[in-house]
Protein backbone atom coordinates (compact mmCIF):
# COMPACT_ATOMS: atom_id res chain seq x y z
CA UNK A 1 0.00 0.00 0.00
CA UNK A 2 1.34 3.45 -0.94
CA UNK A 3 2.35 5.67 1.97
CA UNK A 4 0.27 8.84 2.01
CA UNK A 5 1.44 12.30 3.01
CA UNK A 6 -1.45 12.78 5.45
CA UNK A 7 -1.96 10.46 8.39
CA UNK A 8 -4.52 9.31 9.31
CA UNK A 9 -6.31 8.91 5.99
CA UNK A 10 -9.91 9.99 5.35
CA UNK A 11 -11.17 6.44 5.84
CA UNK A 12 -9.29 5.96 9.10
CA UNK A 13 -10.31 9.17 10.91
CA UNK A 14 -11.94 11.89 8.85
CA UNK A 15 -12.01 14.53 11.59
CA UNK A 16 -8.31 14.15 12.37
CA UNK A 17 -7.49 13.92 8.63
CA UNK A 18 -9.11 17.35 8.20
CA UNK A 19 -7.04 18.89 10.99
CA UNK A 20 -3.85 17.40 9.53
CA UNK A 21 -4.62 18.73 6.02
CA UNK A 22 -5.14 22.23 7.46
CA UNK A 23 -1.84 21.93 9.32
CA UNK A 24 0.17 20.41 6.44
CA UNK A 25 -1.11 23.02 3.96
CA UNK A 26 -0.22 25.80 6.42
CA UNK A 27 -3.73 27.23 6.26
CA UNK A 28 -4.18 28.07 9.95
CA UNK A 29 -3.28 27.10 13.48
CA UNK A 30 -4.88 27.48 16.91
CA UNK A 31 -4.31 30.84 18.58
CA UNK A 32 -3.49 31.56 22.24
CA UNK A 33 -7.15 32.65 22.59
CA UNK A 34 -9.36 29.61 23.11
CA UNK A 35 -11.60 28.86 20.14
CA UNK A 36 -9.88 31.33 17.81
CA UNK A 37 -7.43 30.65 14.98
CA UNK A 38 -4.52 32.36 13.29
CA UNK A 39 -5.06 32.28 9.53
CA UNK A 40 -1.64 31.85 7.94
CA UNK A 41 -0.62 33.48 4.62
CA UNK A 42 -1.58 30.52 2.39
CA UNK A 43 -4.99 30.20 4.04
CA UNK A 44 -5.56 33.94 4.01
CA UNK A 45 -4.62 34.14 0.31
CA UNK A 46 -7.39 31.63 -0.42
CA UNK A 47 -9.83 33.79 1.58
CA UNK A 48 -8.64 36.91 -0.29
CA UNK A 49 -9.39 35.21 -3.62
CA UNK A 50 -12.84 34.17 -2.36
CA UNK A 51 -13.41 37.73 -1.17
CA UNK A 52 -12.21 39.30 -4.42
CA UNK A 53 -14.49 37.29 -6.69
CA UNK A 54 -17.54 37.54 -4.43
CA UNK A 55 -17.02 41.28 -4.00
CA UNK A 56 -17.07 41.73 -7.77
CA UNK A 57 -20.26 39.67 -8.02
CA UNK A 58 -21.92 41.75 -5.30
CA UNK A 59 -21.03 45.00 -7.03
CA UNK A 60 -22.30 43.66 -10.35
CA UNK A 61 -25.70 43.26 -8.65
CA UNK A 62 -25.67 46.88 -7.43
CA UNK A 63 -24.33 46.57 -3.88
CA UNK A 64 -21.88 48.94 -2.22
CA UNK A 65 -19.45 48.21 0.60
CA UNK A 66 -19.60 50.01 3.93
CA UNK A 67 -18.36 49.33 7.46
CA UNK A 68 -20.23 49.35 10.76
CA UNK A 69 -18.96 49.23 14.37
CA UNK A 70 -17.73 46.06 16.05
CA UNK A 71 -19.64 46.99 19.21
CA UNK A 72 -23.44 46.97 19.45
CA UNK A 73 -25.35 48.59 22.33
CA UNK A 74 -27.27 45.98 24.30
CA UNK A 75 -30.40 48.08 23.83
CA UNK A 76 -30.29 47.48 20.07
CA UNK A 77 -30.49 43.72 20.52
CA UNK A 78 -33.35 44.05 23.01
CA UNK A 79 -35.49 45.65 20.31
CA UNK A 80 -35.86 42.38 18.38
CA UNK A 81 -36.80 39.74 20.97
CA UNK A 82 -36.60 36.67 18.72
CA UNK A 83 -33.24 37.77 17.33
CA UNK A 84 -31.61 38.34 20.72
CA UNK A 85 -33.02 35.04 22.02
CA UNK A 86 -31.40 33.23 19.09
CA UNK A 87 -27.96 34.71 19.77
CA UNK A 88 -28.04 35.32 23.54
CA UNK A 89 -25.95 32.28 24.49
CA UNK A 90 -23.27 33.12 21.90
CA UNK A 91 -22.78 36.80 22.76
CA UNK A 92 -19.50 38.21 24.08
CA UNK A 93 -20.20 41.20 26.32
CA UNK A 94 -17.94 44.20 27.09
CA UNK A 95 -18.66 45.64 30.55
CA UNK A 96 -15.59 47.83 31.34
CA UNK A 97 -13.51 50.36 29.41
CA UNK A 98 -10.28 50.57 31.42
CA UNK A 99 -7.66 48.44 33.15
CA UNK A 100 -6.02 49.44 36.43
CA UNK A 101 -3.27 47.98 38.59
CA UNK A 102 -4.63 46.71 41.91
CA UNK A 103 -2.80 46.53 45.24
CA UNK A 104 -1.30 43.15 44.22
CA UNK A 105 0.18 44.64 41.06
CA UNK A 106 -2.31 42.89 38.79
CA UNK A 107 -4.21 44.45 35.89
CA UNK A 108 -7.95 44.34 36.60
CA UNK A 109 -11.00 45.78 34.81
CA UNK A 110 -12.12 49.15 36.07
CA UNK A 111 -14.61 51.87 35.09
CA UNK A 112 -17.82 49.95 34.27
CA UNK A 113 -19.68 51.04 31.15
CA UNK A 114 -23.04 52.71 31.62
CA UNK A 115 -24.49 50.13 29.24
CA UNK A 116 -22.80 46.85 28.24
CA UNK A 117 -21.69 46.53 24.63
CA UNK A 118 -22.10 43.35 22.57
CA UNK A 119 -19.27 42.25 20.29
CA UNK A 120 -21.21 41.76 17.07
CA UNK A 121 -22.45 38.22 16.44
CA UNK A 122 -24.17 39.69 13.35
CA UNK A 123 -25.07 43.27 12.46
CA UNK A 124 -28.79 43.45 11.67
CA UNK A 125 -29.60 45.65 14.66
CA UNK A 126 -26.88 48.27 14.33
CA UNK A 127 -27.20 48.44 10.55
CA UNK A 128 -30.96 48.76 11.02
CA UNK A 129 -30.32 51.77 13.26
CA UNK A 130 -28.28 53.44 10.52
CA UNK A 131 -30.80 52.50 7.82
CA UNK A 132 -33.49 54.25 9.88
CA UNK A 133 -31.46 57.46 9.56
CA UNK A 134 -30.68 57.04 5.87
CA UNK A 135 -34.14 56.03 4.62
CA UNK A 136 -36.80 58.76 4.51
CA UNK A 137 -38.52 58.34 1.15
CA UNK A 138 -39.19 55.67 -1.47
CA UNK A 139 -36.52 57.54 -3.47
CA UNK A 140 -33.90 56.25 -0.97
CA UNK A 141 -34.80 52.64 -1.80
CA UNK A 142 -33.59 50.07 -2.53
CA UNK A 143 -30.63 50.46 -0.18
CA UNK A 144 -28.06 47.76 -1.04
CA UNK A 145 -25.14 47.48 1.42
CA UNK A 146 -22.47 44.86 2.10
CA UNK A 147 -19.71 44.79 4.69
CA UNK A 148 -16.61 42.61 5.05
CA UNK A 149 -15.97 42.14 8.73
CA UNK A 150 -15.26 39.82 11.63
CA UNK A 151 -17.85 38.56 14.09
CA UNK A 152 -17.73 36.77 17.44
CA UNK A 153 -19.97 33.91 18.53
CA UNK A 154 -18.92 32.23 21.76
CA UNK A 155 -18.69 28.63 20.60
CA UNK A 156 -18.04 25.80 23.06
CA UNK A 157 -16.81 23.25 20.49
CA UNK A 158 -14.64 24.67 17.74
CA UNK A 159 -12.89 23.41 14.60
CA UNK A 160 -10.65 25.58 12.42
CA UNK A 161 -12.53 27.37 9.64
CA UNK A 162 -15.74 25.38 10.23
CA UNK A 163 -16.69 26.78 13.63
CA UNK A 164 -14.55 29.27 15.55
CA UNK A 165 -15.29 31.90 18.18
CA UNK A 166 -14.15 34.68 15.85
CA UNK A 167 -14.45 34.35 12.09
CA UNK A 168 -14.32 36.51 8.98
CA UNK A 169 -17.29 36.97 6.69
CA UNK A 170 -19.35 39.29 4.57
CA UNK A 171 -22.85 40.31 5.51
CA UNK A 172 -25.16 41.96 3.04
CA UNK A 173 -28.05 44.09 4.31
CA UNK A 174 -30.70 45.64 2.10
CA UNK A 175 -33.93 47.62 2.45
CA UNK A 176 -36.77 47.71 -0.08
CA UNK A 177 -40.08 49.40 -0.71
CA UNK A 178 -42.08 46.18 -1.20
CA UNK A 179 -42.10 42.61 0.06
CA UNK A 180 -41.76 41.32 -3.50
CA UNK A 181 -38.56 43.30 -4.07
CA UNK A 182 -37.03 42.07 -0.82
CA UNK A 183 -37.99 38.48 -1.54
CA UNK A 184 -36.48 38.77 -5.02
CA UNK A 185 -33.28 40.16 -3.50
CA UNK A 186 -32.96 37.29 -1.01
CA UNK A 187 -33.28 34.72 -3.80
CA UNK A 188 -30.99 36.67 -6.14
CA UNK A 189 -28.18 36.58 -3.57
CA UNK A 190 -28.72 32.88 -2.96
CA UNK A 191 -28.22 32.40 -6.71
CA UNK A 192 -24.98 34.42 -6.49
CA UNK A 193 -23.74 32.05 -3.77
CA UNK A 194 -24.70 29.00 -5.80
CA UNK A 195 -22.95 30.35 -8.88
CA UNK A 196 -19.83 31.16 -6.89
CA UNK A 197 -19.74 27.69 -5.32
CA UNK A 198 -20.07 26.08 -8.76
CA UNK A 199 -17.85 28.29 -10.92
CA UNK A 200 -15.09 29.17 -8.47
CA UNK A 201 -15.07 26.56 -5.69
CA UNK A 202 -16.06 23.65 -7.99
CA UNK A 203 -18.34 22.67 -5.11
CA UNK A 204 -21.84 21.38 -5.96
CA UNK A 205 -24.60 22.55 -3.65
CA UNK A 206 -28.30 21.97 -3.08
CA UNK A 207 -30.52 25.07 -2.82
CA UNK A 208 -33.59 25.33 -0.64
CA UNK A 209 -35.43 26.96 2.24
CA UNK A 210 -34.78 26.26 5.90
CA UNK A 211 -37.56 24.89 8.08
CA UNK A 212 -39.01 27.09 10.81
CA UNK A 213 -36.82 25.34 13.39
CA UNK A 214 -33.63 26.07 11.43
CA UNK A 215 -34.58 29.61 10.39
CA UNK A 216 -32.37 32.61 11.20
CA UNK A 217 -33.65 34.28 14.41
CA UNK A 218 -36.13 37.01 13.45
CA UNK A 219 -36.36 36.08 9.76
CA UNK A 220 -39.55 35.32 7.85
CA UNK A 221 -37.70 32.93 5.51
CA UNK A 222 -34.15 31.63 5.39
CA UNK A 223 -32.67 30.22 2.20
CA UNK A 224 -29.54 28.08 2.09
CA UNK A 225 -27.00 26.30 -0.06
CA UNK A 226 -25.93 22.92 1.37
CA UNK A 227 -22.79 21.10 0.23
CA UNK A 228 -21.77 17.48 0.86
CA UNK A 229 -18.35 16.86 2.34
CA UNK A 230 -16.39 13.66 1.70
CA UNK A 231 -17.58 12.13 4.97
CA UNK A 232 -21.10 12.61 3.57
CA UNK A 233 -22.03 15.28 6.11
CA UNK A 234 -23.71 18.50 5.03
CA UNK A 235 -22.04 21.88 5.27
CA UNK A 236 -24.24 24.97 5.28
CA UNK A 237 -22.17 27.04 2.86
CA UNK A 238 -24.22 30.24 2.65
CA UNK A 239 -27.56 31.68 3.73
CA UNK A 240 -29.87 34.46 2.59
CA UNK A 241 -32.72 35.77 4.73
CA UNK A 242 -35.98 37.51 3.88
CA UNK A 243 -36.56 39.47 7.09
CA UNK A 244 -39.98 40.87 6.22
CA UNK A 245 -40.65 44.02 8.25
CA UNK A 246 -39.53 42.53 11.58
CA UNK A 247 -36.21 44.34 11.81
CA UNK A 248 -37.61 47.47 10.16
CA UNK A 249 -40.23 47.72 12.92
CA UNK A 250 -37.60 47.07 15.62
CA UNK A 251 -35.25 49.72 14.17
CA UNK A 252 -37.97 52.08 12.91
CA UNK A 253 -36.90 51.98 9.24
CA UNK A 254 -39.80 53.91 7.71
CA UNK A 255 -40.29 55.77 4.45
CA UNK A 256 -42.88 57.86 2.66
CA UNK A 257 -44.23 55.88 -0.29
CA UNK A 258 -45.33 57.37 -3.61
CA UNK A 259 -48.76 58.23 -2.20
CA UNK A 260 -47.23 60.02 0.80
CA UNK A 261 -48.09 57.22 3.25
CA UNK A 262 -45.55 56.27 5.93
CA UNK A 263 -44.55 52.60 5.58
CA UNK A 264 -42.04 50.21 7.13
CA UNK A 265 -39.30 48.96 4.80
CA UNK A 266 -38.80 45.32 3.89
CA UNK A 267 -35.29 44.05 4.59
CA UNK A 268 -32.91 41.19 3.83
CA UNK A 269 -29.55 39.94 5.04
CA UNK A 270 -27.19 37.33 3.60
CA UNK A 271 -23.69 36.06 4.26
CA UNK A 272 -20.85 33.59 3.78
CA UNK A 273 -17.74 33.19 5.91
CA UNK A 274 -14.26 31.67 6.18
CA UNK A 275 -16.20 28.41 6.61
CA UNK A 276 -15.90 28.25 2.80
CA UNK A 277 -12.17 27.57 3.19
CA UNK A 278 -13.03 24.55 5.32
CA UNK A 279 -15.57 23.53 2.69
CA UNK A 280 -12.86 23.61 0.02
CA UNK A 281 -10.62 21.39 2.14
CA UNK A 282 -13.31 18.80 2.81
CA UNK A 283 -14.81 18.77 -0.69
CA UNK A 284 -11.68 18.24 -2.78
CA UNK A 285 -8.66 17.23 -0.70
CA UNK A 286 -7.17 13.74 -0.61
CA UNK A 287 -4.85 11.67 1.55
CA UNK A 288 -1.82 13.60 0.27
CA UNK A 289 -3.18 16.99 1.32
CA UNK A 290 -5.05 19.97 -0.02
CA UNK A 291 -6.50 20.04 -3.54
CA UNK A 292 -7.47 23.49 -4.80
CA UNK A 293 -9.57 24.67 -7.74
CA UNK A 294 -7.18 26.69 -9.95
CA UNK A 295 -9.39 29.81 -9.91
CA UNK A 296 -8.91 30.19 -6.13
CA UNK A 297 -5.38 28.81 -5.69
CA UNK A 298 -2.88 31.35 -4.29
CA UNK A 299 -0.36 29.98 -6.83
CA UNK A 300 -1.58 28.21 -9.93
CA UNK A 301 1.88 27.14 -11.11
CA UNK A 302 5.02 26.45 -9.07
CA UNK A 303 8.30 25.95 -10.91
CA UNK A 304 11.01 23.83 -9.27
CA UNK A 305 14.59 24.12 -10.59
CA UNK A 306 16.23 20.68 -10.63
CA UNK A 307 19.91 21.27 -9.91
CA UNK A 308 22.22 18.38 -9.10
CA UNK A 309 25.47 20.11 -10.07
CA UNK A 310 26.31 23.72 -9.24
CA UNK A 311 27.75 24.43 -12.70
CA UNK A 312 24.27 24.20 -14.24
CA UNK A 313 22.56 26.30 -11.56
CA UNK A 314 22.70 29.64 -13.39
CA UNK A 315 21.38 28.22 -16.66
CA UNK A 316 18.53 26.30 -14.98
CA UNK A 317 17.51 29.22 -12.76
CA UNK A 318 17.47 31.60 -15.73
CA UNK A 319 15.27 29.17 -17.65
CA UNK A 320 12.85 28.94 -14.71
CA UNK A 321 12.68 32.73 -14.45
CA UNK A 322 12.02 33.10 -18.19
CA UNK A 323 9.20 30.56 -18.05
CA UNK A 324 7.70 32.24 -14.98
CA UNK A 325 7.84 35.63 -16.71
CA UNK A 326 6.10 34.30 -19.82
CA UNK A 327 3.46 32.54 -17.73
CA UNK A 328 2.70 35.73 -15.78
CA UNK A 329 1.88 37.45 -19.07
CA UNK A 330 -0.88 34.94 -19.70
CA UNK A 331 -4.30 35.28 -18.13
CA UNK A 332 -6.61 32.82 -16.44
CA UNK A 333 -10.02 33.67 -15.03
CA UNK A 334 -9.54 37.27 -16.10
CA UNK A 335 -6.31 37.70 -14.13
CA UNK A 336 -2.57 37.24 -14.65
CA UNK A 337 -1.41 33.74 -13.80
CA UNK A 338 -0.07 33.41 -10.26
CA UNK A 339 3.37 31.76 -10.55
CA UNK A 340 6.20 31.08 -8.13
CA UNK A 341 9.75 29.80 -8.65
CA UNK A 342 10.79 27.78 -5.60
CA UNK A 343 14.49 28.29 -4.88
CA UNK A 344 14.42 27.25 -1.24
CA UNK A 345 17.48 25.39 -0.02
CA UNK A 346 15.62 22.11 0.49
CA UNK A 347 15.87 18.62 -0.91
CA UNK A 348 13.84 18.04 -4.06
CA UNK A 349 11.45 15.59 -2.44
CA UNK A 350 10.78 17.91 0.46
CA UNK A 351 9.97 20.77 -1.91
CA UNK A 352 7.73 18.58 -4.03
CA UNK A 353 5.67 17.31 -1.11
CA UNK A 354 5.28 20.76 0.41
CA UNK A 355 3.50 21.94 -2.77
CA UNK A 356 1.48 18.73 -3.06
CA UNK A 357 0.19 19.28 0.48
CA UNK A 358 -0.62 22.92 -0.32
CA UNK A 359 -2.74 21.90 -3.30
CA UNK A 360 -0.97 23.84 -6.08
CA UNK A 361 -2.72 22.83 -9.33
CA UNK A 362 0.43 22.56 -11.48
CA UNK A 363 3.98 21.73 -10.44
CA UNK A 364 6.66 22.14 -13.13
CA UNK A 365 10.22 20.81 -12.92
CA UNK A 366 13.07 22.03 -15.11
CA UNK A 367 16.51 20.44 -15.10
CA UNK A 368 19.52 20.39 -17.45
CA UNK A 369 18.11 17.52 -19.54
CA UNK A 370 14.79 19.35 -19.92
CA UNK A 371 16.70 22.38 -21.23
CA UNK A 372 18.57 20.28 -23.77
CA UNK A 373 15.36 18.74 -25.08
CA UNK A 374 13.27 21.96 -24.88
CA UNK A 375 10.70 20.31 -22.60
CA UNK A 376 9.25 20.70 -19.10
CA UNK A 377 8.07 18.02 -16.68
CA UNK A 378 4.53 18.70 -15.43
CA UNK A 379 2.62 17.27 -12.47
CA UNK A 380 -1.12 17.91 -11.99
CA UNK A 381 -2.58 17.99 -8.50
CA UNK A 382 -5.83 16.39 -9.64
CA UNK A 383 -3.83 13.24 -10.41
CA UNK A 384 -1.40 11.06 -8.48
CA UNK A 385 1.47 13.20 -7.06
CA UNK A 386 4.07 11.17 -8.99
CA UNK A 387 2.19 10.98 -12.29
CA UNK A 388 4.11 13.21 -14.69
CA UNK A 389 3.86 14.41 -18.26
CA UNK A 390 6.84 15.61 -20.29
CA UNK A 391 5.73 18.22 -22.82
CA UNK A 392 7.40 20.73 -25.10
CA UNK A 393 7.95 24.13 -23.54
CA UNK A 394 5.96 25.91 -26.25
CA UNK A 395 3.10 23.45 -26.01
CA UNK A 396 2.97 23.89 -22.24
CA UNK A 397 2.72 27.66 -22.62
CA UNK A 398 0.04 27.48 -25.31
CA UNK A 399 -2.09 24.98 -23.36
CA UNK A 400 -1.74 26.35 -19.82
CA UNK A 401 -5.22 27.88 -19.67
CA UNK A 402 -6.93 24.77 -21.07
CA UNK A 403 -5.02 22.51 -18.64
CA UNK A 404 -6.13 24.63 -15.67
CA UNK A 405 -9.69 24.49 -17.01
CA UNK A 406 -9.42 20.70 -17.19
CA UNK A 407 -8.33 20.55 -13.54
CA UNK A 408 -11.17 22.85 -12.46
CA UNK A 409 -13.71 20.77 -14.39
CA UNK A 410 -12.30 17.45 -13.24
CA UNK A 411 -12.50 18.25 -9.54
CA UNK A 412 -16.03 19.61 -10.09
CA UNK A 413 -17.04 16.41 -11.88
CA UNK A 414 -15.57 14.32 -9.08
CA UNK A 415 -17.41 16.26 -6.37
CA UNK A 416 -20.66 16.33 -8.34
CA UNK A 417 -20.54 12.56 -8.90
CA UNK A 418 -19.92 12.05 -5.18
CA UNK A 419 -23.00 14.15 -4.33
CA UNK A 420 -25.19 12.22 -6.78
CA UNK A 421 -23.94 8.81 -5.64
CA UNK A 422 -24.62 9.60 -1.98
CA UNK A 423 -28.07 11.15 -2.35
CA UNK A 424 -30.87 8.59 -1.98
CA UNK A 425 -34.64 8.66 -1.72
CA UNK A 426 -36.12 7.23 1.49
CA UNK A 427 -39.79 6.68 2.28
CA UNK A 428 -39.92 5.49 5.90
CA UNK A 429 -38.18 6.08 9.21
CA UNK A 430 -36.80 2.55 9.10
CA UNK A 431 -35.16 3.28 5.75
CA UNK A 432 -33.80 6.51 7.19
CA UNK A 433 -32.33 4.68 10.20
CA UNK A 434 -30.75 2.08 7.96
CA UNK A 435 -29.27 4.78 5.72
CA UNK A 436 -27.66 6.75 8.54
CA UNK A 437 -26.74 3.93 10.88
CA UNK A 438 -25.81 4.35 14.52
CA UNK A 439 -24.61 7.91 15.32
CA UNK A 440 -22.67 6.51 18.27
CA UNK A 441 -20.24 4.54 16.10
CA UNK A 442 -17.29 6.89 15.90
CA UNK A 443 -15.43 7.09 12.63
CA UNK A 444 -18.12 5.24 10.66
CA UNK A 445 -18.82 6.94 7.33
CA UNK A 446 -22.59 6.76 7.19
CA UNK A 447 -25.38 8.17 5.14
CA UNK A 448 -25.27 11.16 2.86
CA UNK A 449 -28.28 13.21 1.73
CA UNK A 450 -31.64 11.53 2.32
CA UNK A 451 -34.39 12.87 0.06
CA UNK A 452 -37.94 12.45 1.40
CA UNK A 453 -41.43 13.94 1.64
CA UNK A 454 -42.03 16.10 4.71
CA UNK A 455 -44.73 17.98 6.58
CA UNK A 456 -43.34 17.30 10.04
CA UNK A 457 -43.25 19.69 12.98
CA UNK A 458 -40.33 21.22 14.91
CA UNK A 459 -40.89 18.47 17.48
CA UNK A 460 -40.51 15.84 14.75
CA UNK A 461 -37.23 17.44 13.69
CA UNK A 462 -36.00 17.46 17.27
CA UNK A 463 -36.90 13.77 17.62
CA UNK A 464 -34.91 12.92 14.49
CA UNK A 465 -31.91 14.82 15.80
CA UNK A 466 -32.05 13.02 19.15
CA UNK A 467 -32.47 9.58 17.59
CA UNK A 468 -30.13 9.78 14.59
CA UNK A 469 -28.14 12.99 14.93
CA UNK A 470 -29.66 14.31 11.69
CA UNK A 471 -31.43 17.53 10.76
CA UNK A 472 -33.63 18.74 7.92
CA UNK A 473 -31.10 20.73 5.90
CA UNK A 474 -33.54 22.39 3.51
CA UNK A 475 -36.89 22.26 1.76
CA UNK A 476 -36.12 21.86 -1.94
CA UNK A 477 -37.25 24.37 -4.55
CA UNK A 478 -39.28 23.61 -7.70
CA UNK A 479 -41.20 20.62 -6.42
CA UNK A 480 -44.04 18.81 -8.10
CA UNK A 481 -46.47 16.20 -6.81
CA UNK A 482 -46.87 14.91 -3.30
CA UNK A 483 -46.10 11.88 -1.16
CA UNK A 484 -46.42 10.49 2.38
CA UNK A 485 -44.49 12.39 5.04
CA UNK A 486 -41.59 10.41 6.49
CA UNK A 487 -42.70 11.19 10.06
CA UNK A 488 -46.48 11.53 10.00
CA UNK A 489 -47.51 9.46 6.98
CA UNK A 490 -49.84 12.27 5.94
CA UNK A 491 -49.77 13.72 2.44
CA UNK A 492 -46.92 16.21 2.01
CA UNK A 493 -46.12 18.67 -0.79
CA UNK A 494 -42.55 19.37 0.34
CA UNK A 495 -39.45 17.31 -0.36
CA UNK A 496 -36.53 17.86 1.97
CA UNK A 497 -32.89 16.89 2.37
CA UNK A 498 -32.04 15.24 5.69
CA UNK A 499 -28.40 14.82 6.71
CA UNK A 500 -25.86 14.91 9.49
CA UNK A 501 -24.17 18.28 9.41
CA UNK A 502 -21.30 20.42 10.60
Amino acid sequence: MRQTAIQPTRDEDYAEWYQQVVKAAELAEPSPVRGCMVIKPWGYAIWENIQKHLDRMFKETGHQNAYFPLFIPLEFLRREAQHVEGFAKECAVVTHHRLEVNEDGELVPAAPLEEPLIVRPTSETIIGEMFSRWVQSYRDLPLLINQWANVVRWEMRTRMFLRTTEFLWQEGHTAHATAAEAQEEALRMLDVYERFARDFMAMPVVKGEKTERERFPGAVRTYTIEAMMQDRRALQAGTSHFLGQNFARASNIRFLDRSGKLEYAWTTSWGVSTRLVGGLVMTHSDDDGLVLPPVLAPRQVVILPVIHKQEVAVKVNEACDRLASELRQRRYGGEALRVEVDRRDLRGGEKMWSWVKKGVPLRVEIGPRDLEKGVVTVYRRDRSPREKEVVGRGEFLSRIESVLDEIQERIWDRAHAFLRENTVTVSTRDELKEFFGDPGQAGQRQGGFALCWWNGSAEDEERLQEELGVTVRCILFDQEGEGPCLMTGRSAQHRVIIARAY
